[in-house]
């Protein structure tokens, strides 16, 4: 039965006096839309608080393409912090969505994005909050049905238990098809479970309660997934894909917020997909096929974008925007279109060669802040087996012509514990950075020294599925504690500052990314024991993982560590992006040799397999340099 749509505002009303940040949860904002009298609702809850899931473009598009499809309708939802959900749980008060203060217990479809692993938390608190059982089996006739979808879906083993659909792959049609097709399920009064084969159909749709976990063939302990027995499912699903990315909205986001959030500004996506085959780069494998927006689709974006929503920056968004065969075109155009405007331009993600210098030139004019680059490994051999496919020339050259440019401030990011990593390869970073503060030195003028900065960020490698070293482990944390402090010793340069991410957040991220469906109690015991935002440092606490983890009977360390045999069947192989299991491994055996691969777009196909597989292709305007 169709729950009653029920505006409850007036009783969270009270409740914002006694919480930090009040604007959280208040809705109207300017751009919102809002389609009560719909015949479907959905909700979309991104797994943390309103400012970090606001800006997020997945939602935003799902958001405006559900909202525009008659007869359906999306509002959104966001997980309260802890002050607030305590204050909700201690009133007595359900989760509720945001245009319309419904409870979301009472939409046809609730709808979780999975940004990453260390969101798994938040899902439980989420459910949890809104009086939904935590466990697809134990959801009822009048229960909504609970999907979820997003970049990190590709190991879906660890949550799976939790969600009755998950959707893999690109969401822009794929949303829409599958709300349609549960409407329909729905007015003809088709039971939950049957409703769930049917829904099974909609391509991309994995239903984990369809499949199960076997251990009759070389595995590791956490199993692999094949269909039940007389289900009539796919044993892969594979992603969906937006083949014309050029027909759908460079700009979703229609929401102005009251409060200041993350990422405070207007985004266009200019393309999408990277082929530059980075081996520990999950994104670069799922993501594929590259397809670029237009020249003119993208400054036509930028200008309509800032018109309606008033911001005064705007992100060229990508995995790889400096790669976009039409960069230059594109930047000088609005340079010319916003000069005098004092509206910036911003390209997060930065190629580092002279052409990528070039393009932050042309974006930053004389507003030179800071420039990130990450040649991700300090020595030559270790990019090659990596595939960053980055020269030592490359490096001299990007650095010496961003301080002769004008930058004064430059940040290297690099990754520690990656595959074939040795301690002259640390040393290596320790070097290059040296090298980076000299070269800064002999071409900044005299005076100008003073404001010279150069940084270091080194991240904690984690095997990802889907990616050439999904087979290999991570390494120990005494041993990264030991890296680590190495690097800090052979800094020679004292003005040369580093700084290293936690090792303990990066094993649990490890056992999510690595780890099959015997990961969920681990998941839930760590919940009941009080954790949730565990990508906030200040809430992550080891100790109640390695708590649950004892009451589970599992080894945090052995399930992160342990390397993967290659005929091993794999926990995550169920479902795929199109990239071939041997493209993977033969990537994986290059890497042992340090020998590298190019990139598809910019030379002959390489065998990933998705084009084939999946009936795509690249899709270039112009020619890549």
């Amino acid at each position: 039965m169709r729950a009653v749509y029920e505006n409850r505002f007036s009783e969270l009303e009270p409740l914002l006096a006694r919480v930090e940040k009040p604007t959280r949860y208040i809705d109207h904002e300017w751009g919102a839309l809002y389609k009560p009298e719909a015949e479907h609702r959905c909700v979309l809850i991104y797994p943390d608080v309103y400012e970090v899931g606001l800006p997020n473009q997945g939602i935003a598009i799902l958001y405006r393409n559900l909202n525009e499809t008659p007869g359906l309708s999306c509002e959104r939802g966001y997980i309260p912090w802890i002050d607030m959900a305590d204050a909700m749980r201690e009133a007595g008060m359900p989760l509720l969505s945001l245009e319309g203060a419904a409870p979301i217990a009472s939409f046809d479809v609730v709808g979780f994005h999975v940004p990453h692993e260390m969101a798994c938390t938040n899902y439980l608190e989420g459910l949890d909050l809104a009086g939904i059982p935590l466990h697809a089996s134990d959801r009822g006739e009048d229960d909504p049905i609970v999907i979820c979808g997003g970049p990190s879906v590709y190991n879906p083993e660890p949550i799976a238990p939790f969600f009755d659909v998950m959707l893999i792959g690109e969401g822009e049609e794929q949303i829409v098809e599958f709300c349609q097709r549960h409407r329909e399920l729905r007015d003809a009064g088709v039971p939950r479970a049957e409703m769930l084969r049917e829904l099974s159909k909609v391509g991309g749709a994995y239903v984990p309660s369809l499949y199960e976990v076997r251990h009759d063939e070389p595995c590791s302990k956490h199993g692999y997934t094949v269909p039940r027995d007389g289900e009539d499912v796919p044993p892969v699903v594979y992603k969906r894909v937006v083949k014309d990315f050029g027909a759908t909205n460079p700009v979703p986001q229609s929401i102005v917020p009251y409060a200041q959030i993350v990422q405070d500004r207007l985004c266009v996506e200019v393309l999408r997909g990277c082929a530059r085959g980075c081996r520990f780069c999950q994104a670069g494998m799922t993501y594929r096929p590259v397809r670029e927006r237009s020249a003119d689709q993208v400054v036509s974006a930028v200008t309509s974008g800032l018109a309606s929503m008033g911001y005064d920056e705007v992100s060229l968004n990508s995995l790889s925007s400096t790669d976009h065969s039409k960069c230059a075109e594109i930047l000088n155009r609005l340079n010319r279109r916003l000069g005098d405007t004092g509206i910036a331009i911003n390209v997060p993600s930065q190629r580092l060669d002279s052409f990528g210098v070039d393009m932050a030139a042309a974006v930053a004019g004389e507003k030179k802040g800071g420039l990130t680059f990450a040649p991700e490994a300090g020595s030559q051999r270790l990019r090659d087996v990596i595939n960053k496919n980055v020269t030592e020339e490359d490096l001299e050259r990007a650095i010496r012509a961003a301080f002769e440019q004008g930058w004064r401030r430059v940040k290297l990011y690099f990754m520690m514990g990656l595959p074939g990593e040795t301690d002259e390869d640390i040393v290596a970073i320790a070097n290059l950075a040296d090298h980076t503060l000299e070269v800064a030195r002999e071409v900044v003028p005299k005076e100008q020294r003073g404001g010279i900065s150069v940084s270091v960020s080194v991240s904690v490698f984690i095997p990802k599925a889907q990616t050439p070293f999904q087979w290999c482990g991570q390494t120990p944390k005494d041993e990264v504690k030991r890296r680590q402090q190495l690097l800090l010793h052979s800094v020679r340069n004292r003005a040369v500052r580093v700084h290293y991410h936690d090792a303990e957040t990066s094993l649990i991220e490890a056992v999510m990314s690595r780890g099959g469906r015997d990961i969920a109690p681990l998941i839930e015991a760590a919940w009941r024991r009080g954790q949730r935002f565990d990508a906030w440092t200040e809430q992550f606490s080891l100790d109640r993982w390695e708590e649950a983890a004892r009451e589970c009977g599992l080894d945090l360390r052995e399930i992160a560590q342990t390397p993967y045999e290659l005929d091993w069947r794999l926990p995550w192989e169920h479902v795929s992006p199109g990239v071939s299991r041997g493209f993977l491994l033969r990537e994986y055996r290059r890497s042992l040799e340090g020998v590298t691969t190019p990139d598809c777009t910019r030379t002959s196909c390489t065998g990933c397999g998705i084009c084939p597989t999946l009936h795509v292709e690249n899709v270039l305007v112009g020619e890549r340099s």
